[in-house]
């Protein structure tokens, strides 16, 4: 297990903390499977799933021998997280047209989003080298995560925050686990900027997706769900776009498995992209080589509010190995697909909604067929944003009433 380059193919350590390489290019992670066998590996998987009060209990270390196989258990910091529901819904499956729709909740992770499968890994890893200090630039899911688990092996956190276009409701939950919140005026894009340059001069081990041991973590989201439909995935996995971190860490998870032996076939990924911060979605529409960062995002999904996704080299190559398309939709188009979810007894943020949005759009379009079968990724929980139900209830949505027969039979 070593960390590798992106761009130049320098190695490294996976013992040394690093979030890019001194060409500037980003770090990967990169493993020898060769002494596995994927029959046992999936046997083993199976296994663990009664696991119970052990690290193995987690639905990321579960996995563990395709994750961090060479990390002591001693330092591994787990809220057994994963281990989400997997869900579908007739009533929207009916209303799509569609042959099989399947609904990832990763919102029921601890903190309440798909953060966790990744923080565990990093902060682990963090701690293992030595670190007590964790920071991290968020519009707000991933603070709140990492001040989770920051929180549970005594270390201290260090988020810095965009003074506005953020849900409170995250920075509220991020201070209550205990994290110091700095909030700076800017965007997150100027706060990654910031760690990237001067995070280590600081004492600070970050978090963010730039760190290649958050990928790693992600990687089992994928992991999971192919356990769940007994290693045979859908013809397409459709996942909301923001940081790119999400499409980055299940192509690399999707490759694992198939170089494992462990699915048959590679399914197709759908990125979908709010369209006020699309970059990497018009980038890949109209075949460019560079992603032009969007400098003012603007979108009701605080969560895919990111005009200049560093993972976006990573994603690109990921869609490629996929036959992956993307899209973008309206905040609009996420706010009713939110409430199709909603109202479905799932729930969901609306950076979640997107990928319902935009499996709408691309059926419309014809790139996703209804004989076709899909998996929407649902990253962030319903309670994540409450600004936005707030908007979302009418006068009549809540109705005041005499608590008496008639008056109720009314409602009725």
């Amino acid at each position: 297990m070593k960390m590798v380059c992106a761009d130049c193919g320098h190695e490294r350590s996976w013992r040394e903390y690093a979030i890019k390489c001194t060409c500037g290019g980003r770090l990967e992670i990169k493993q020898d499977f060769g002494g596995l066998d994927g029959e046992k590996l999936k046997a083993l998987f199976q296994k663990r799933l009664a696991e119970r009060m052990s690290v193995y209990a987690s639905g990321v270390w579960r996995y563990k021998e395709l994750i961090l196989p060479e990390l002591p258990e001693e330092n591994i910091i787990t809220k057994y997280e994963g281990n989400n529901g997997l869900y579908t819904s007739e009533r929207i499956r009916r209303s799509m047209g569609i042959r099989n729709l399947y609904f990832k909740a990763l919102s029921e992770n601890p903190s309440g989003s798909f953060k966790d499968n990744g923080m565990t890994a990093a902060v682990s890893h963090g701690r293992y080298l030595g670190y007590s200090r964790f920071a991290c630039s968020s519009t707000g899911n991933t603070s709140s995560s990492l001040a989770m688990y920051a929180a549970m092996g005594g270390a201290s956190a260090y988020v810095f925050v965009p003074e506005s276009g953020i849900s409170m409701n995250k920075v509220l939950q991020t201070w209550a686990y205990g994290a110091q919140v700095i909030r700076f005026d800017g965007t997150y894009d100027d706060g990654i900027s910031f760690l990237e340059r001067k995070g280590k001069e600081l004492g600070l081990y970050v978090c963010n997706s730039v760190n290649p041991l958050r990928i790693e973590g992600q990687k089992s989201i994928i992991y999971e769900t192919a356990q769940y439909l007994n290693w045979e995935l859908p013809d397409w996995i459709v996942i909301p776009g923001g940081a790119l971190s999400n499409v980055s860490a299940l192509g690399k998870g999707l490759e694992d498995l198939k170089q494992l032996g462990m699915i048959a076939k590679l399914p197709r990924i759908a990125l979908v992209q709010a369209e006020g911060a699309s970059p990497f979605h018009r980038m890949m529409a109209e075949g460019k080589d560079r992603l032009i960062p969007e400098p003012h995002p603007d979108t009701t999904a605080s969560a895919l509010k990111i005009g200049n996704p560093p993972s976006w080299p990573i994603a690109r190559r990921v869609l490629q190995l996929c036959q992956g398309v993307t899209c973008s939709v309206t905040d609009e188009e996420i706010l009713e697909s939110k409430r199709r979810i909603d109202q479905a007894g799932i729930g969901c943020e609306p950076a979640s909604a997107a990928s319902l949005a935009g499996l709408n759009k691309l059926m419309r379009e014809g790139t996703i067929d209804k004989e076709e079968t899909a998996l929407c990724m649902l990253t962030g929980n319903l309670l994540k944003d409450t600004d936005i139900l707030r908007a979302q209830i009418t006068e009549t949505a809540i109705m005041t009433s005499p608590l008496t027969v008639e008056a109720v039979q009314r409602v009725l």
